[in-house]
């Protein structure tokens, strides 16, 4: 390799763009657009990356099959870390069998690396877990074993496995410290701040109180019967109903919940689910009927029982009945927990992570502009949104990417 190629490559490994632009800045050959193009993306700016990515690859042609991938995984990394979900993800499922299949084993690690960051960016659990399991970490350079680990304590913090999560950060600040690079260092702390953070708000006899994740991961597993404002849904210990799609049953069961164990007369049932004014025969009748289908739905797991002024919830076992509710009440919380890890988000991304209409999304964030919670810049396709974190409280956890090491 050109001395001067390695070196840069060197010094992009070490997470040191500027020093590698000092050997590169002024190449234009496939290589050094290639390592400018890394540089410029560790440095921030994402769109001359992304440009100088590009033309490297078209620099190395079709013969130099390994440098081209090399080159479509770090546009892959690039688009993962603008949140451009729509980046083809068939192409980078290309490139890391093209890297596996000549012997390139760890940027190929990195690509499947991304492939599951961009999973569990957008929820899908079991895919990236499924993934996860075929990627080996032995024989990983420091700065991406600290990669693997971080995605393993994300999936384990999403599916509530407190310790687990705990030990992958543990091996991630060692490797992380290894590896010697402030960003990922101050990536690993970042993540372990999740887990001391309050993640969740517990309501119960009339009182509430904040959770912790390994709070939270006790409460799931106790015998409380849950009523789920996080997910939309009634759950046990052992049994989940999802209302996510029934949103007038699932705040008659979040109102009678905050109740319990005392019953909501009709008229409140009325003004909170309806917000209408009760005293009404018509609306009366629609509370009828939907305690009637609320009933029904949540039948194996608890009972709906009139009383002389309303109704009152009782689980069919004598156990606590609880509300487990965001740290801040918000209309639109899981769209502001996406824009609250800092980075700006296309709308058509904000739309695939959340499983909604793009126009839903747009509605959501019109409403967020105006009292003054999102912003945007950018005209057209190019308009990103960006909120600033709620200090001091948990949101999504989205892990960005470790750039390639040459």
């Amino acid at each position: 390799m050109d001395p001067i190629i390695a070196t840069a490559a060197q010094a992009l490994a070490q997470g040191k763009p500027l020093d590698a632009l000092n050997f590169v800045a002024l190449r234009g050959d496939a290589p050094g657009l290639a390592l400018r193009g890394i540089a410029m993306a560790q440095l921030g700016d994402l769109v001359r990356a992304k440009g100088l990515l590009k033309r490297a690859a078209r620099a190395f042609g079709p013969k130099r099959a390994v440098s081209r991938a090399r080159c479509r995984v770090a546009e892959a990394e690039i688009a993962l870390v603008s949140r451009d979900l729509s980046w083809p993800a068939e192409t980078l499922t290309s490139a890391w069998q093209t890297l596996e299949h000549h012997g390139d084993s760890i940027n190929a690690a990195h690509a499947r690396h991304l492939e599951i960051r961009r999973l569990l960016l957008i929820g899908r659990l079991d895919d990236a877990e499924h993934a996860l399991c075929s990627v080996n970490p032995a024989g990983f350079p420091p700065a991406l074993k600290t990669a693997h680990e971080l995605v393993i304590a994300g999936i384990a913090i999403r599916r509530l496995q407190t310790d687990t999560a705990r030990a992958a950060l543990a091996r991630a600040r060692s490797s992380a410290g290894q590896a010697g690079i402030p960003s990922l260092a101050a990536e690993v702390e970042s993540t372990q701040g999740l887990l001391t953070s309050p993640a969740a708000r517990l309501m119960s006899r009339g009182t509430q109180r904040l959770l912790l994740l390994e709070d939270v991961e006790a409460l799931v597993a106790s015998k409380t019967l849950i009523v789920d404002a996080c997910r939309y849904a009634v759950r046990n210990q052992s049994s989940t109903i999802s209302l996510t799609t029934r949103p007038v049953l699932f705040t008659l069961a979040r109102t009678l919940a905050e109740a319990w164990p005392h019953d909501v007369s009709r008229d409140t049932l009325i003004a909170q689910v309806f917000r209408l004014k009760g005293g009404e025969d018509s609306h009366r009748a629609r509370l009828r009927v939907e305690i009637g289908r609320l009933r029904k739905a949540i039948s194996p797991l608890a009972g709906i029982n009139a009383t002389s002024t309303g109704f009152i919830i009782e689980p069919h076992q004598n156990i606590d009945v609880a509300v487990l509710a965001r740290p801040v009440d918000e209309r639109h919380g899981a769209l502001l927990a996406l824009l609250a890890d800092g980075d700006s988000w296309p709308s058509s991304a904000i739309a695939v992570a959340l499983g909604v209409s793009q126009r839903t999304v747009q509605r959501a964030l019109d409403a967020l502009v105006e009292a003054g919670k999102v912003q945007s810049f950018g005209q057209g396709r190019a308009r990103c949104w960006m909120a600033t974190p709620v200090p001091g409280f948990t949101t999504t956890l989205l892990l960005p990417g470790l750039l390639p090491d040459g």
